[in-house]
């Protein structure tokens, strides 16, 4: 890949692309005046018109009839990733619904810099899918057929924290080991370097499918699915006695990228018969009233806003705003809550880190500082483990939402000079 490359950082939550001019990253705006949009689509059915970014989360926030999606990059791997669904009169797969929004991102970067890009150099995960050597390897096939069908003749990928090195240049001379903290919305991902002469020496590279959507989902399933049903009793149509509602529609329902495969008339049949038979079956109306009205993504904004107000609160806690599902009802999120329900995540980011250890044969003592990145890096539970694991180290904030995109841009832009 020689010309005309432009760097992408395709994200689960928010994407951006950029190209170095004199040496620094320049960012194209996405959208005016912004570097960094939502990734994010909605497929408008009163306009007949597809919206991306900040405008499909407007389109979703103002109740306008339609269908919005996020969180897609989370689907790459899966059998979903190819089935076929009809969303304004065509029938689209989830690659060429990606597509679309890798051909938004081109289009822009192209106007925005008054030339063509024939080639993207993109971002990605360490792995897509840490527990699955084949679903991991589909993935990428998937990502890359995507961007072809944006209309790049080419791609390669860099992965991510390792783009996030690039573009860090921390103090400390080439003897210092440097550790980034890469917690984006879909993965974590973590890579030990050293300065060098010209650039940076990567001594190992490793990642974790756990991000900002599963600390949302976790939060949601444990504080707010409860108020939906979830863990509630429903009496036994084949006898004496209850059970309690089964939890798949509730983690689906909490999952950012399963939530449109919930609103289908089968669904809302089955919520109606659990209200039916519900213990309290106001639990359930309100489950059915988010199913029916398409309120999903409504309440995992609610959830993600409860979130970052948690974490920004110095330990006071917060509330989920759930207004948009009833009147007045709000759930409390303190910080002990906050950090109970991703305890299970904070483990298994502490074990990546490990494994990363372990792969550059060098110990804790060792790493002289930790460069967070990814705006999921900001939580205060993942910031105290990390100081935890290294108290000696020095901790710098680098551009969280960036620091990715940065360093593909610089090395796009190396690329083209080769």
């Amino acid at each position: 890949m020689t010309q005309n490359t432009l760097g992408i950082d395709f994200g689960t939550s928010n994407s951006a692309a950029g190209i170095a001019v004199n040496g620094k990253a320049y960012l194209v705006d996405i959208e005016p005046g912004q570097k960094t949009i939502p990734t994010a689509i909605f497929f408008d059915f009163d306009a007949r018109k597809t919206v991306f970014g900040t405008q499909a989360n407007r389109a979703l926030m103002a109740g306008l009839e339609g269908r919005y999606m996020r969180a897609l990059k989370s689907i790459l791997g899966t059998s979903l990733m190819h089935e076929k669904r009809r969303y304004l009169g065509e029938s689209l797969s989830f690659v060429d619904i990606i597509a679309r929004i890798l051909t938004r991102i081109k289009t822009r970067a192209e106007d925005a810099c008054h030339q063509r890009f024939d080639y993207a150099l993109s971002g990605r995960p360490v792995h897509f899918h840490s527990d699955n050597a084949a679903r991991d390897a589909q993935a990428l096939a998937d990502l890359t057929e995507c961007y072809l069908r944006a209309g790049f003749k080419g791609v390669d990928f860099m992965f991510e924290p390792e783009a996030a090195a690039l573009a860090a240049n921390p103090a400390g001379d080439e003897n210092t080991v440097h550790l980034i903290v890469d917690i984006g919305g879909g993965t974590s991902d973590f890579t030990l370097f050293r300065k060098a002469s010209g650039g940076i020496d990567i001594l190992a590279s490793h990642g974790v499918r756990i991000g900002g959507t599963d600390f949302d989902r976790s939060i949601s399933f444990d504080h707010v699915m409860p108020e939906l049903g979830r863990g509630a009793e429903i009496k036994n149509a084949m006898g004496a006695g209850t059970l309690i509602a089964p939890n798949r529609l509730f983690y689906d329902l909490a999952t950012w990228q399963m939530i449109p495969f919930l609103y289908t008339p089968e669904v809302l049949q089955e919520v109606a018969h659990l209200r039916q038979q519900a213990v309290k079956p106001q639990l359930f109306g309100r489950l059915f009233d988010v199913l029916e009205s398409q309120l999903g993504h409504d309440v995992a904004f609610a959830v993600e806003a409860g979130k970052i107000a948690a974490n920004k609160s110095g330990g006071g806690g917060g509330n989920i705003n759930l207004s948009i599902v009833e009147k007045g009802l709000q759930v409390a999120l303190g910080q002990d809550m906050l950090t109970a329900s991703l305890a299970d995540h904070m483990g298994a980011i502490k074990a990546g880190v490990l494994d990363t250890l372990k792969a550059a044969e060098i110990g804790a003592t060792q790493v002289g500082s930790v460069i967070f990145v990814g705006g999921s890096s900001l939580i205060e539970d993942v910031q105290t483990l990390m100081a935890e694991m290294f108290p000696q180290a020095c901790v710098h904030q680098t551009e969280a939402f960036t620091a990715v995109v940065d360093g593909l841009a610089l090395a796009a832009t190396a690329r083209n000079r080769g």
